[in-house]
């Protein structure tokens, strides 16, 4: 069932790496958030398998990271194109995209400049604008990334995270993966980081014409709820769910998660 590849693509903007599982009739692609600036999901096809095997049943899914090498200065704009060439690359024509923070970010551009590739569209913990919350996080991870301080950045991201319950655990996992698992270079996270930070498809938000599910969190530290709320009203054909009590984390702490993704998709 699980059929878990790994794979690289090489783009006319550049390689990028990307993982394959599930054996289902319709095609999902998963387009993750930032943290993608610090580890891609090269060689994570059977981590990704397992974590979402409930999502294999029903789909083939794809996992886009962002090319190896990135420009400064680039936008999210300029990673839905990738996204777009990845699929031309993989012969896609069409699927479902579930977009996570910056993944739903990149996922607007994706339907707004593409709206033939996506069938329908989930967008998870995002915005569709930069908000006063998001910037101060932001600017936050960028001085610590500039201190090249990664358990400050994995730390601080598990609080403002997850709810209480969860960060207890989440609090000693982030101080391991904090001593292990850090990058050679912050470079592509802080550009990721920024093109955040300049994400702006508000205007254009209500040419997205696929069906359209926005998923938040009321407690939600990075993007806030409200910028949920806000996607919500400004795209035609969309439904709404918000999370009570819990935040910007909730795709790895809501139990139904996956299985209200799946029932929108089908």
């Amino acid at each position: 069932m699980l059929q878990a590849k790994n794979g690289i693509l090489n783009l006319p903007t550049g390689t990028t790496d990307y993982i394959r599982f599930g054996n289902g009739p319709q095609t999902l692609i998963l387009l993750p958030g930032v943290g993608d600036g610090l580890k891609t999901v090269k060689g994570m096809a059977l981590p990704f398998a397992l974590l979402y095997r409930s999502l294999a049943k029903r789909f083939t899914v794809y996992g886009f990271s962002r090319r190896r090498q990135l420009p400064e200065g680039m936008t999210t704009r300029d990673m839905a194109e990738d996204v777009s060439l990845a699929m031309d690359a993989l012969g896609l024509r069409e699927a479902f995209v579930v977009g996570v923070s910056q993944g739903g970010m990149i996922a607007q551009w994706l339907a707004i400049d593409h709206p033939e590739k996506v069938k329908k569209l989930v967008l998870t913990v995002t915005l569709g604008r930069p908000n006063a919350v998001m910037q101060d996080v932001v600017d936050r991870w960028l001085r610590m990334a500039d201190r090249d301080d990664y358990k400050g950045i994995m730390l601080d991201t598990a609080e403002r995270s997850y709810s209480e319950k969860r960060l207890k655990l989440a609090r000693l996992e982030y101080r391991l993966l904090g001593s292990i698992g850090k990058p050679g270079s912050f470079r592509r996270f802080q550009i990721q980081a920024a093109s955040c930070a300049s994400h702006d498809a508000y205007d254009l938000l209500d040419h997205i014409l696929c069906p359209t599910l926005v998923i938040g969190g009321k407690e939600d530290k990075i993007v806030t709820g409200q910028a949920s709320a806000e996607l919500a009203e400004r795209i035609p054909d969309c439904k709404l769910y918000m999370y009570e009590g819990l935040g910007h984390g909730l795709y790895e702490e809501a139990p139904d998660f996956l299985k209200r993704v799946a029932d929108f998709c089908s």
